[in-house]
């Protein structure tokens, strides 16, 4: 049967390859299309690495250009999808992981940076910025950014060579600075063009070799800190550490260094041991190089160690990351040099971090993107050299506290980088919050004369006592287990001084009532709940009463709950004036009762 005109023509247009020949086939491979070219090559793994998927990225064409902004933006930050999903619940774990890694972060920060050979500061300026930026750029999880002992120890290694740290330190701080520029090209670059096979080159045995030898010469240069040695080796060899420990016995060292570094190494290898033995305390070991760092900057300071030998890091400069643009050394005679040194410390930063993200990511069970990875440590070290960071990268043992806290997100780093910017701010005012929120100060009250003011008796020495009642004021936000005890017993001190001031001598009959002033107590827990019962109690079997005046909302719900408005028979007043003129009204029932 003749086949139809129109299917003619479609039969002779397809090729028929039953019998087309060798030669016809060779054709087509002779004639194939022209390969892309490198820049085709680039333009798509810098497209790979932003959006993996090549089906995606043709699907994006096909989108608005609103909705391909978007999914664009999306691939870049991974914070945009994720954040949609973000819970109350996974801030409040975030929140805590993140305090507990700043409370490791803060002191390792100073530590790596003195052994980076750079002023304390940098190594709190690069828990700052870096962080950021990975949080919104990053794929992991649980990773926690920051400065490591590692890289700490590789940059003055290499870079010493090139300026003293010593007899020239601005000039060896640029070089830093611009090393960890060039880190962080190379390591964009290496997410960009889909070059992250070659942090497998380093074996397994380099990388576990390189770690340990690191371990043990970060180990012996802790020696000059650890015997207060003043003059110290650079060298790094076992044998040239030694000498340096012997020349120094006799004449440079000091046995209170010894004392203190030995006393609070001990403390924090116990921590640790404590920490594995019983899970639950996990936040000790993380906790401990803060305490240490605190205790024994109290220690020196009451002490005036500092006096007889004890060195210490003195000044540490604050506030804001500074920029440091003016400061990378990018047409100086060394750049060649410093762009090696930022090439090989890009490679052994990468290869930490990649082993520290994929362990924790392979744990919870979810894909770890190890160009975009690259990408984002890139970008948050060329940030970071832009603003007085050093080479930044993902820390194993804050990563495994992070993880151990409960982490849900990259939250927690953002949590650790602000709690780093106030540490920056407010150190001292820090300290002296933690100071006064532990041993609150408590105040008498009296009322000033022609008024129904109640102020403090040692301000104001005319303003005059109400017969058989205390008024105190609490000064103190919250009134919790580390100073509840204090202040019921200088409740009760004060008690006893106007019992022993009266003549009589009889404080049932001398003190009536004892009134508290809330006013400045936002909050309460269970253990300052616990010292208002005992209190209570303790002045019932003195036969004196105690009125509670102008409590907080929180402070009335909470004590509300536990029933302790009926223990103290409802007296609870809004101004002191009003508790004073109901205690006198009770006295004077009193009396008529009486007669």
């Amino acid at each position: 049967m003749a086949a139809p005109a129109m299917g003619t023509s479609t039969t002779e247009e397809i090729p028929d390859l039953e019998k087309n020949g060798h030669a016809e086939r060779a054709q087509w491979v002779l004639t194939a299309p022209e390969p892309p070219g490198l820049w085709r090559e680039i333009t798509d793994s810098v497209r790979d690495a932003i959006i993996p998927c090549g089906n995606k990225f043709l699907a994006l064409k096909k989108q608005p250009r609103p909705e391909n902004v978007v999914s664009l933006l999306q691939g870049i930050f991974p914070i945009l999808v994720w954040s949609r999903s973000y819970t109350r619940t996974k801030f409040k774990n975030d929140l805590l992981a993140g305090l507990t890694i700043a409370s490791l972060c803060i002191p390792q920060s100073i530590g790596y940076a003195t052994l980076a050979k750079l002023d304390p500061q940098y190594g709190l300026y690069t828990s700052v910025v870096p962080p950021l930026i990975y949080a919104v750029m990053g794929t992991s999880r649980e990773i926690a950014i920051g400065p490591v002992a590692v890289v700490s120890l590789l940059l003055p290694s290499m870079i010493q060579k090139l300026e003293d740290p010593v007899a020239d330190p601005v000039s060896y701080t640029k070089l830093v600075l611009t090393a960890t520029f060039f880190a962080g090209i190379f390591q964009a670059a290496f997410g960009l063009l889909r070059l992250g096979f070659l942090v497998d080159f380093l074996s397994h045995a380099a990388v576990v070799g390189f770690v340990a030898g690191a371990a043990i010469v970060i180990g012996l240069q802790q020696l000059k800190g650890l015997l207060g040695i003043r003059h110290f080796t650079t060298k790094t060899d076992i044998i040239s550490v030694m000498e340096a420990v012997w020349r120094s016995v006799d004449q440079h060292w000091s046995p209170y260094n010894l004392i203190i570094g030995c006393s609070f190494l001990s403390f924090i290898l116990i921590s640790r041991f404590l920490g594995k033995k019983k899970k639950s305390l996990f936040w000790l070991p993380a906790i401990a190089p803060l305490l240490s760092v605190i205790l024994s900057t109290l220690i020196v300071f009451l002490t005036r160690a500092d006096k007889h030998g004890v060195n210490i890091v003195k000044h540490i400069k604050g506030g804001f990351n500074p920029s440091s643009v003016h400061q990378l050394q990018l047409d100086g005679l060394h750049v060649g040099e410093v762009a090696k040194v930022g090439l090989i410390v890009a490679i052994v930063a990468l290869t930490e971090a990649m082993a520290v993200g994929r362990s924790f990511s392979s744990i919870r069970g979810y894909h770890l993107d190890g160009n975009k990875e690259m990408v984002a440590m890139g970008f948050m070290n060329i940030i970071g050299s832009f603003t007085s960071c050093y080479v930044a990268t993902g820390s194993f043992s804050r990563t495994a506290v992070n993880f151990s806290a409960g982490c849900e997100t990259l939250v927690s780093n953002i949590v650790m980088s602000i709690t780093v910017i106030i540490s920056l701010q407010v150190a001292i005012s820090f300290a002296r919050i933690i100071i006064m929120s532990i041993r609150p100060g408590t105040e008498t009250l009296g009322q000033i004369p022609g008024t129904d003011v109640f102020c403090d008796t040692n301000q104001y020495p005319m303003a005059s006592k109400t017969p058989g009642v205390v008024i105190i004021r609490v000064k103190s936000a919250l009134l919790c287990f580390a100073n509840a005890n204090i202040i019921k017993e200088r409740i009760m001190a004060w008690i006893n001084e106007e019992a022993a001031a009266d003549t009589k001598g009889n404080a049932e009959m001398t003190v009536q009532l004892v009134i508290l002033d809330t006013s400045s107590l936002m909050d309460i827990d269970t253990s300052g709940i616990a010292s208002l019962l005992e209190l209570h109690k303790n002045l019932s079997s003195h036969g004196i009463q105690l009125s509670i005046v102008n409590p907080r909302w929180q402070v009335i719900h909470k004590l509300r709950l536990v029933n302790f408005v009926s223990e103290i028979g409802g007296r609870v007043f809004l101004t002191v004036g009003e508790a004073v003129d109901a205690a006198d009204l009770d006295a004077k029932k009193a009396t008529i009762i009486r007669s």
